[in-house]
């Protein structure tokens, strides 16, 4: 009798000793699972924290290109437009000075001079126009980007079918990137796409704006420009960004191109 109760005893002490072991197992298997399955969380979060880092690198590296480029033409405006007319009228008014010439001659250097300065007038306005142009200063964007597009059907490059409706969503400054955007949009038509016709589309409703815009250019391979954007893509991105909106677009070469814009008005 009291061998079968140690006999039982051993029996259960067994059970129990296998009933630890499994939970152990259970244990260091849990254990493990959520080591390596957190160790891949963080992997994976690392990962999209990397490509945010990437992406947010590619951003301000575009924002600077296009910045270093409008520095760029903007003195190299000034030193045409302006600083060698400036020149010529200094050379005019130092032979007046000299009072070496007679009067015919006077009154030609004189009318050289009023023609000289009338055009630097002219040309420093158009330069502050391209700055900030100062219909949208004063009658707001739906206006400046109707003006943008008459000028572009005016010169006879392109023709524009555009529709805008706008009221006022935006602060001034976020209205001079949506302007921007459309400036950048139209000149890539006209001289990257060569198309001949344009198609603008801008909508609002109470709290978000959308630009739908498309041409019948050259258009241009996808994959090719994700590997390397020009200065125009990389300021319509940039733009885009600052105003947290959303920037798709698709084309095919020899197909032109469309591009969609959407923003929200930002919260007060």
């Amino acid at each position: 009798m009291e061998k079968e109760l140690l006999q039982e005893d051993s029996q259960i002490i067994v059970v129990i000793l296998i009933a630890i072991m499994v939970l152990l197992l259970m244990a260091v298997s849990l254990v493990l699972f959520f080591f390596f399955s957190r160790k891949k969380i963080v992997a994976a979060e690392l990962e999209k924290a990397n490509m945010a880092i990437s992406y947010q690198r590619d951003l301000i590296h575009g924002t600077i290109e296009t910045q270093e480029e409008e520095r760029k033409r903007i003195a190299q405006d000034l030193h045409d437009a302006i600083s060698a007319k400036l020149n010529v009228v200094s050379l005019s008014t130092n032979v007046l000075i000299d009072g070496k010439l007679d009067k015919k001659e006077q009154e030609q250097t004189l009318q050289h001079i009023l023609s000289v300065t009338t055009k630097t007038l002219e040309s420093s306005r158009r330069l502050a126009h391209n700055l900030l142009p100062p219909i949208l200063e004063n009658f707001g964007l739906q206006a400046a980007i109707e003006e943008l597009c008459d000028e572009f059907i005016s010169s006879k490059k392109i023709k524009v079918n555009y529709t805008v409706v706008y009221h006022d969503l935006f602060s001034k400054s976020n209205e001079l990137h949506i302007f921007r955007i459309i400036q950048e949009l139209l000149n890539n038509s006209v001289r990257h796409g060569k198309a001949a016709n344009v198609v603008l589309n801008i909508d609002e409703t109470d709290q978000e704006l959308t630009i739908e815009y498309s041409d019948d250019g050259k258009g241009f391979d996808i994959q090719s420009i994700h590997k390397n954007k020009g200065i125009g893509l990389k300021n319509i991105e940039s733009r885009v960004e600052i105003l947290n909106g959303i920037l798709s677009y698709q084309s095919e070469v020899g197909n032109g191109a469309t591009f969609t814009i959407s923003t929200k008005k930002p919260k007060k």
